[in-house]
């Protein structure tokens, strides 16, 4: 029998394509805090923090004015979902890809994300992807990535350990929040960070296809 294995999600950038959707609500909330707009590229360079850290990290602002401007992100996000006209899709092949992960015998499927809880299921009830998470790890209760917390946590629920999990995410915070928990990592070139920062953050494996992932899994736990 296969020995069990915890294989945790990003969502933003790796399971669902949130990019431009987040770039937007960042520009209008600091022009409404009389801010420069920050280009989208900026953008997605915090995305995988937790909001009050992206907020404090892209306006350089004190930790009091990054708490308003993520209540008024908030705000707008909130707005744009009462219309129900706009959602976040998932990328290609991630659900197909998370369906034969469930079907395992030995794995166990989680998330680590900078999102809040509330937005995780709402994001896992619109994909009919509820069931196939077993931890759900969010700023709501660790620190923000790359603080290794996440993935300690989702090992401690599930009783797994860190050397035999394996963390799967866009971004350099993913990579470092994998490598500092004592996990496996598995970079995703489809995503908001360039492969050569994910590199350069120590991704074992960077693949460029969902397709791909089941033989990454299996080679970065041989």
């Amino acid at each position: 029998m296969t020995p069990p294995r915890l294989i945790m999600f990003d969502m933003d950038g790796t399971l669902i394509d949130s990019g431009a959707v987040i770039a937007e609500h960042m520009a209008t909330t600091f022009r409404d805090h009389g801010l420069p707009e920050p280009t989208r590229e900026m953008s997605h360079s915090i995305i995988g923090l937790s909001l009050e850290v992206a907020m404090a990290n892209l306006a350089g602002c004190d930790a009091e004015t990054a708490l308003l401007m993520a209540d008024t992100y908030r705000g707008h996000y909130r707005a744009m979902l009462a219309t129900g006209d706009r959602h976040e899709p998932l990328y290609a092949g991630a659900f197909d890809a998370l369906v034969r992960l469930r079907a395992h015998e030995a794995s166990i499927l989680g998330i680590a994300t900078g999102k809040g809880l509330h937005g995780v299921h709402r994001i896992l009830a619109l994909h009919a992807l509820t069931d196939h998470f077993v931890t759900l790890q969010t700023p709501d209760h660790n620190p923000s990535k790359p603080h290794p917390g996440m993935i300690l946590r989702a090992c401690a629920e599930t009783g797994i350990d860190p050397s035999a999990t394996v963390m799967i995410g866009d971004t350099t915070f993913d990579m470092e929040l994998g490598r500092s928990a004592g996990a496996k990592t598995i970079g995703v070139s489809w995503g908001y960070h360039a492969r050569v920062a994910l590199e350069e953050a120590g991704a074992h494996i960077i693949i460029d296809d969902y397709a791909d992932l089941d033989d990454a899994i299996e080679k970065v736990l041989s």
